[in-house]
């Protein structure tokens, strides 16, 4: 008997959970066993979901395996620290290297420096950097500094903001926040943020950025908004930060050289570290000459991990010799064309939804009105946007939360364990009808997701079946040039 198709969303997300839970007993499993361990499961906020988190097992290239059994093309890559793929070849043999020299030595070691001068090379704002062991504690060595350096208590952070677990500012905050003095401001509204300033320009310290709000969904800053920033610092004394642990992968030099904009100090971590634990503040030489220990009165910046061996090996080698700089302006160019195809096909239907972001970071958002702040994006429709990753989660994995990414795709042959490439001659299964059940051989199930949307979502599904998915790194340069076809034939709008 055909199956009826739900009327409501709720409905089909009540559905979709119950196909979730069925999929992924051993999942569920592990995660009633880690609950007698740690708080609900969990030691990381950002990758908890409901009803239960996924467990996964595997990681080879750009894809993943559950203890379920299940493959996913991985579309998170790690909130952007996974941007070379899972165990790629030469970060694999810099570990390996770190491995057979010894990891730690409690000293200086021959690779820092090198890894320090590559970074200071690369991003024009930083004449001198310091290391840290992730990008909370960047930001929060950053901020620190900069109160110190000025003697002024309050630091300008903007709603929506996410700078680590100690600089939460989406919703209502975080009681863990730092306990540092802050002003609110409205991201991407000037006149506001001059306003809120005003009465405590004599007071500011600091205004902390990110110049595209990543964990929020992919909201770029207005190059005016961040213009008048860096004006309102110089007036007031204030040092700029940037926070770019996830922008800077935007452009060879990040999106302080792509706006020509400099900041003070800038943050760093994510894939700089070549994948490993990582952080790093840096920025003029004036500035970051307080850290020097030959000072009398040096600042105090210490870190057991600091200079691990693992990170400055495979950071030294992810920066300088994989994500060089023509290889991050090829994989951003490719997010650029994708994300307008992607929003080419909603405009055409006539959807309220869109992707934001810039070049190999994108978000979806089920609303059709401007996004330029954390309350725009809020305003979209939330269930609808949670049905739709429910929908393609059988094939990608992501996060409703966060930006798909794109990783950059090494020339690399596919490994044996591969999934078989379809056959383009195999008959095409006719489009699921929302008052039936999905085709066996079809990966999203039937939950009452309006066919237009099923097109979005074919996109991203059949990403997972283009041999460019198959080495290290999910995207190449010229997937956005590629036909993505639905399983049922070409989806309308899509360049050939």
């Amino acid at each position: 008997m055909p199956t009826r198709a739900n009327i409501d969303i709720a409905a089909a997300l009540a559905e979709a959970e119950g196909l979730y839970r069925e999929r992924n007993p051993k999942s569920l499993g592990q995660h009633r066993e880690a609950c007698a361990a740690m708080p609900g499961g969990n030691t990381r906020s950002a990758i908890y979901v409901d009803p239960f988190p996924l467990t996964i097992v595997r990681g080879e290239g750009a894809r993943l395996w559950d203890i379920d059994g299940h493959e996913y093309v991985d579309l998170l890559s790690e909130f952007t620290a996974g941007i070379f793929g899972h165990s790629h070849p030469a970060i694999r043999e810099a570990i390996e290297a770190a491995l057979d020299g010894g990891l730690n030595f409690g000293a200086h070691n021959a690779t820092e420096a090198r890894f320090a001068a590559a970074i200071c090379a690369r991003f024009p704002s930083i004449g001198l950097v310091r290391f840290t062991n992730s990008g909370t504690e960047a930001n929060l060595m950053a901020v620190s500094a900069a109160r110190a350096i000025t003697g002024r208590p309050k630091i300008l952070v903007f709603k929506g903001g996410y700078h680590g677990g100690v600089f939460y500012f989406r919703g209502h905050g975080s009681l863990l926040n730092a306990p540092f003095e802050f002003l609110l401001g409205q991201y991407n509204d000037l006149a506001a943020v001059e306003e809120l300033v005003r009465p405590h320009r004599n007071e500011l310290a600091a205004i902390l950025i990110e110049p595209m709000q990543g964990t929020t969904g992919c909201i770029p800053a207005d190059r005016s908004f961040l213009t008048g920033l860096r004006a309102l610092a110089n007036e007031t004394g204030a040092l700029l930060i940037f926070d770019e642990v996830m922008t800077s992968r935007l452009a060879p030099g990040g999106l302080q050289e792509a706006h020509g904009i400099l900041p003070d100090l800038t943050t760093l971590g994510k894939y700089v570290g070549g994948g490993m634990s990582f952080g790093a503040f840096g920025g003029r030489a004036d500035l970051m000459e307080r850290f020097d220990p030959r000072r009398p009165d040096a600042f105090q910046h210490a870190g057991t991990f600091n200079n691990n061996l693992l990170t400055m090996n495979a950071g030294l080698v992810g920066l300088t010799g994989i994500y060089t700089p023509d290889r991050a302006r090829a994989l951003n160019a490719a997010g650029d064309r994708l994300r307008e195809r992607l929003n080419t096909v909603a405009r055409q239907h006539g959807l309220a939804m869109q992707f934001t972001g810039l070049g190999s970071m994108i978000a979806v958002h089920m609303t059709n009105r401007p996004i330029r702040s954390a309350e725009d994006a809020e305003r979209g429709n939330a269930p609808l946007r949670d049905l739709f990753f429910s929908t393609w989660s059988r094939a990608a994995f992501g996060s409703p939360s966060a930006a798909c990414s794109l990783y950059q795709s090494p020339s690399t042959k596919p490994t044996a364990t591969s999934s078989p490439t379809p056959s383009k001659t195999s008959p095409k299964p006719a489009p699921p009808s929302l008052r039936a059940p999905a085709p066996a051989d079809w990966r999203c199930p039937a939950i009452g997701l309006p066919p237009q949307y099923i097109r979005v979502v074919t996109h991203f599904e059949n990403l997972g079946s283009k041999p460019d998915f198959r080495g290290y790194g999910s995207v190449s340069p010229n997937l956005a040039e590629q036909r993505l076809d639905s399983p049922w034939g070409p989806v309308r709008g899509t360049a050939g």
